[in-house]
């Protein structure tokens, strides 16, 4: 079962590694990780991950099973776990591949990691729950939020880990299509211009293998998670 067992930390400096350890050293699918505070919490593309002490839901689980779909399909869980088990009254987009959006700003993150050869994967959420604005490093105030933020109100950072877990257990067991169904009803980019280093142009969603497809002067592309930098225009 997703969550079971757990090994939580006061203060652990990723609760990434922390799961990357563990996966390396045999433990079974479904182990979770989760810290009330991180010192080198990370996101995408090396990024930093900020948030004060039980703030967050900082947690990270070793998967056995996975497929290529797995950052959408924690994305899509997420989503549904704040919206739903949360209750959430503005509802959360997702803004490819797998960020998660409320009024244009940031409200949580996930990345995932792994050695495929050796069985395992790790996939690693980050939600604002409590975060204020001025807890977050000036350059991000602008770009991030949290659910007190934007509801003015919050349950516990555990509780909103319980209602998130099951959720998990749903999204990470689905079929594809239904996977990719639900994603594209919370796409976040589809029909606006967006640019990255190389080129421009206006989202189209995404394909069945996750790409983001863009429609350019010279064609549509479609772009691989990780190997770009979107802006939106």
């Amino acid at each position: 079962m997703i969550g079971r067992p757990r090994v939580h930390h006061a203060v652990t400096g990723s609760t990434n590694e922390r799961a990357k350890e563990l996966a390396a050293t045999g433990a079974p699918h479904g182990t979770l990780v989760t810290a009330d505070e991180q010192s080198a919490g990370r996101g995408r593309q090396g990024r930093t991950w900020v948030a004060p002490r039980r703030s967050a839901v900082l947690m990270s689980l070793v998967l056995r099973e996975y497929d290529a779909l797995l950052p959408l399909r924690a994305a899509v869980a997420a989503r549904e776990g704040l919206a739903c088990g949360a209750n959430m009254m503005h509802e959360p987009s997702i803004k490819w591949p797998n960020d998660l959006w409320v009024d244009g700003r940031k409200l949580g993150g996930i990345l995932v990691e792994g050695r495929p050869q050796e069985g395992w994967a790790v996939l690693g959420m980050g939600l604002n729950v409590w975060t204020e604005s001025e807890d977050f490093p000036p350059d991000l105030r602008e770009i991030a939020t949290s659910v007190v933020m934007v509801e003015g109100g919050a349950p516990d950072v555990e509780v909103v880990l319980g209602e998130l877990l099951p959720y998990l257990d749903i999204w990470l067991r689905a079929k594809p299509a239904e996977v990719l169904e639900a994603w594209r009803a919370w796409d976040a980019l589809k029909g606006r211009a967006i640019s990255w280093d190389g080129g421009s142009g206006t989202a189209a969603g995404i394909d069945d293998s996750g790409a983001l497809l863009v429609d350019t002067t010279d064609g549509r592309v479609a772009l691989q998670a990780g190997e770009v930098h979107l802006r939106l225009e």
